[in-house]
């Protein structure tokens, strides 16, 4: 046989390995990208929700005009459980679903509230091979299609929105920080740990659009898990104190004092923190070590860098001290205090989670310590250095 039968034998065979390839592949413009899942339970069924979007809408290529409007469709699905609600979406789909560009999951308040145990709901997503596990997940008590259905500023994107994308603004504003699957995940399976999941709503019209007023997506609180299991609910503005004992923050904003009658405004950035646990006579107590750098972002009276420094370790232990007894009426475990215990000293955990001695208590917080230390007043020096 010849050199070139043999090349043409070879292209052939190539041919037909490709075009065998073929018959399974789908160009990217005959798929429906689901970005998103909404999940609520009512009545013993799983109702689920997808978001679904044109990606050449909204590419960011010369050809496509920026901010323009981006239509959002919204599929809708009801089953005795999750994949059977998900899978019902697909008759009327049209076209072929690929879940492997999913960025939020958003669970309803009342499908936390009547589940057992929440690993359930990931469980059942998380084994399908398309769905990533570096997921941003929430709950809400808005109606799932009215939170799936909200855009960005300017018309961009709802990948630009905080159900797809909340890490930009947290930079920016450390309030709430964004949970992820896989770390979710990870807080149900920890002993003694409270599991937080960020909760969404829309804004009442703080944007508009010339003179037209927008809605727009905002964190409102956290929800709170433990054991698997939804304990409770608090809004962000009793939530103050939890950004500084998360490594995560990175930039918040104070005032000084904090009242009605604030002195100055500064920027805190990226505290740190200790917790030491103290077990005596079968109680745990704990002190709290924070330290923080921070800068001048406004001054209205004239004070010195070194009582600055002083009112703003004030505020910060307020705030630590506030959450913590908000969590307190409804024993739930805001600052994950007993979870520290269970991390340095997990047979005294053991042993006090036995006999039933890990209630929090108004005086379960020994000390809270903290240190601020201002690095600059901004383009503008002190008024006056004392």
């Amino acid at each position: 046989m010849s050199i070139w039968i043999k090349r043409l034998l070879l292209v052939l065979m190539l041919l037909s390995v490709a075009a065998g390839c073929g018959e399974n592949s789908k160009s990217i413009q005959n798929l429906a990208f689901v970005t998103a899942i909404g999940l609520d339970y009512q009545d013993g069924r799983f109702y689920s929700y997808t978001q679904v979007l044109n990606f050449i809408d909204v590419a960011k290529t010369e050809q496509i005009e920026i901010g323009k409007n981006v239509p959002v469709w919204i599929g809708r699905g009801v089953g005795k459980t999750v994949n059977e609600s998900l899978a019902s979406i697909y008759p009327t789909s049209q076209l072929r679903m690929y879940w492997g560009h999913v960025k939020g999951i958003l669970c309803s308040e009342r499908l936390l509230e009547q589940l057992d145990d929440m690993r359930d709901i990931f469980d059942a997503v998380n084994r399908y091979r398309e769905v990533r596990y570096n997921i941003n997940v929430y709950s809400t008590k808005e109606p799932l299609p009215l939170i799936l259905s909200q855009k960005s500023v300017l018309y961009f994107s709802p990948l630009d929105t905080l159900l797809d994308n909340p890490s930009q603004s947290y930079i920016q504003n450390s309030i709430i920080p964004p949970q992820y699957v896989y770390r979710l995940i990870s807080e149900f399976n920890e002993s003694g740990r409270t599991a937080m999941l960020p909760s969404l709503s829309i804004s009442d019209g703080r944007w508009t659009e010339d003179t037209t007023k927008r809605t727009l997506l905002y964190m409102d609180g956290t929800s709170f898990f433990f054991n698997h299991q939804y304990i409770g609910k608090l809004p962000v503005d009793q939530m103050d104190g939890l950004k500084w004992l998360r490594k995560e923050t990175r930039r918040a904003i104070i005032n000084i004092p904090d009242n009605n009658n604030p002195a100055a405004t500064l920027v805190i950035v990226k505290p740190r923190h200790k917790i030491k646990p103290v077990v005596e006579n079968n109680r745990v107590r704990y002190v709290i070590h924070v330290k923080a750098k921070g800068y001048v972002d406004e001054m209205i009276q004239d004070l010195s860098i070194q009582e600055m420094e002083r009112q703003a370790a004030q505020v910060l232990k307020q705030q630590i001290m506030a959450t913590y007894e908000q969590g307190l009426a409804r024993q739930i475990d805001v600052l994950n205090l007993n979870y520290k215990l269970y991390t340095s000293k997990p047979k005294e955990w053991k042993r006090l989670e036995k006999i039933g001695r890990l209630k929090l208590e108004k005086d379960t917080i020994q000390d809270i310590q903290v240190k601020v230390k201002l690095t600059h007043t901004g383009k503008y020096k002190g008024r006056t250095y004392k």
